[in-house]
C-alpha cells in the first residue's frame, strides 16, 4: 500500500512539476535556473565500489551533483528497474563493466529538471530513458550528457517507460533481424517468463507470429501459464513437457518453428534446437543455466541449423542512435495501441533497494523489481 500511494502521488504531481519546469524553460535555459532549481535536492544512489555479491557490496550513499555545463542534461530519475544484467554487472561477469566505484543500474526513466545552454533535443519535462548500457540509473538524480540520454513520450505508462530500453528491444530485434518470418509462423523459445520473454510473446502477437513458450515447472505453473496465455502466448510448456513425445502434437496445428530464442542455455537450448525447422535458427540472449549450448552434428548436418547470439550492447554499437530512437518509438507505439505492457512488477522505493536486490535473485520470481524515487 505505501508503495502504491507514493507511486499514485508522484503521478499526480507529474503534470504540477512539468508545469514548472516548462516556465523555468521559458526563461532561458541557464545553469542559473539550474541552480535555483537543484539547490534543495539531496542525491542519493545505490553505489557499488567493488565486485561481488550485489547484496554486500552495494550501498546507498549521498553524491554530489556536478555543474551544468553546455551539452549536461540535469535529471530526476522517476523508475528504474533491476534487470539480470544489472545483477551481473555488479557481480563482475557482464560484457560491459564501468569503471568503479559506479553507480548501479543500466535502465530506467527519469524526468529533465534543467539543461545547458547547447542543449537542442531535451527541454525541462521531457521524459528520457539511457541510450546504453552503464549509465547508472539507481539514484534520485543525476547530470548527464545529452547524447547518453534519448527523449521519449510522455503518454505511456511510466512502469512502460522504466522498461522499454533493454528488454523489448532486445525482444523486437531478435525477432525481426534473424528470419524472414511471415503472418502464422511460429517461434519457440525458453525462459518464457523473463522480462525479454514476456515481450517476445506480445510483439510476435502484435506481428501474427505463433508462440511456444517453454518455462520451468514450479508450484504455481497454472498461474504462471494463463498469465502468459493472457499476454498471447499460444503454447505454454515445462521444460519436462518439452522432452515428451506427445509434444508432437502441437506441430499439427502450426509450423514447426523456424526461430528459437534462447536464454538458459544446457539442456533447455538442446532440446530447442531438437524442434527447429529445417534451416531454422536458434538465438542465444542468455545464459541463466550457466551451462554451455550443445548443439549434435547431426542436427547442424542434416537441418543445416544456424546458432547465433544476440546482445543489444553490440547491436546498438553497429546501429547509428536514430535507429535506436526508431526502434524505441516503434515500442512505443505498440505500448500506446494496448500490445505491449510491461512486465509483472514489485515497485520498492530506493532505501528498499536491499529487499529488492534479494527478491531479484531468487529463482522462479516472475515479478520485475522496480526502484522508485
Amino acid at each position: 500500500m505505501l508503495v502504491s500511494q507514493r507511486m499514485t502521488g508522484a503521478r499526480a504531481r507529474a503534470p504540477q512539476l512539468a508545469g514548472l519546469l516548462e516556465a523555468w524553460y521559458r526563461h532561458g535555459r541557464t545553469t542559473s535556473s539550474y541552480s535555483a532549481l537543484s539547490e534543495p535536492s539531496r542525491v542519493r544512489a545505490l553505489v557499488y565500489g567493488s565486485h561481488g555479491d550485489p547484496a554486500k557490496v552495494v550501498q546507498l550513499k549521498n553524491l554530489e551533483l556536478t555543474a551544468v555545463e553546455g551539452s549536461d542534461v540535469h535529471v530526476r530519475m522517476l523508475a528504474a528497474p533491476i534487470n539480470p544484467s544489472d545483477i551481473n554487472m555488479i557481480q563482475g561477469n557482464y560484457g560491459l563493466l564501468p569503471k568503479l566505484p559506479a553507480v548501479g543500474g543500466n535502465e530506467g526513466v527519469g524526468q529533465v529538471i534543467a539543461v545547458g545552454s547547447s542543449v537542442s533535443a531535451l527541454k525541462p519535462g521531457d521524459w528520457v530513458i539511457p541510450a546504453n548500457a552503464g549509465l547508472g540509473t539507481w539514484r534520485t538524480e543525476a547530470v548527464f550528457s545529452e547524447e547518453a540520454l534519448i527523449g521519449i513520450p510522455k503518454d505511456i505508462p511510466l512502469q512502460s517507460a522504466a522498461t522499454l530500453g533493454v528488454n523489448p528491444c532486445t525482444a523486437y530485434r531478435m525477432l525481426v533481424d534473424f528470419e524472414q518470418l511471415q503472418p502464422g509462423d511460429s517461434v519457440i523459445q525458453n525462459a518464457s517468463n523473463s522480462g525479454v520473454g514476456q515481450a517476445v510473446i506480445q510483439i510476435a502477437s502484435a506481428l501474427r507470429l505463433k508462440t511456444i513458450n517453454v518455462v520451468r515447472d514450479r508450484p504455481d505453473i497454472k498461474k504462471l501459464t494463463d498469465r502468459l496465455k493472457d499476454l498471447g502466448a499460444d503454447y505454454v510448456l515445462t521444460e519436462e513437457e518439452l522432452r515428451m513425445p506427445e509434444t508432437k502434437t502441437i506441430f499439427k496445428d502450426l509450423p514447426l518453428p523456424r526461430l528459437a530464442l534462447n536464454c538458459v542455455g544446457g539442456k533447455s537450448s538442446t532440446e530447442l534446437l531438437r524442434h527447429l525447422a529445417p534451416g531454422g535458427t536458434m538465438v542465444t540472449y542468455g545464459g541463466m543455466a550457466k551451462q554451455p549450448v550443445t548443439a549434435s552434428v547431426s542436427l547442424l548436418i542434416f537441418k543445416d541449423l544456424k546458432l547465433r547470439g544476440f546482445w543489444l550492447s553490440q547491436w546498438k554499437k553497429n546501429h547509428s542512435p536514430d535507429e535506436f530512437k526508431e526502434l524505441i518509438l516503434t515500442l512505443c507505439n505498440l505500448i500506446r495501441q494496448g500490445q505491449l505492457t510491461a512486465p509483472s512488477c514489485s515497485e520498492v522505493p530506493l532505501q528498499g533497494y536491499q529487499q529488492a536486490l534479494e527478491a531479484s535473485m531468487k529463482p522462479f520470481v516472475s515479478s520485475k523489481q522496480i526502484l522508485t524515487m
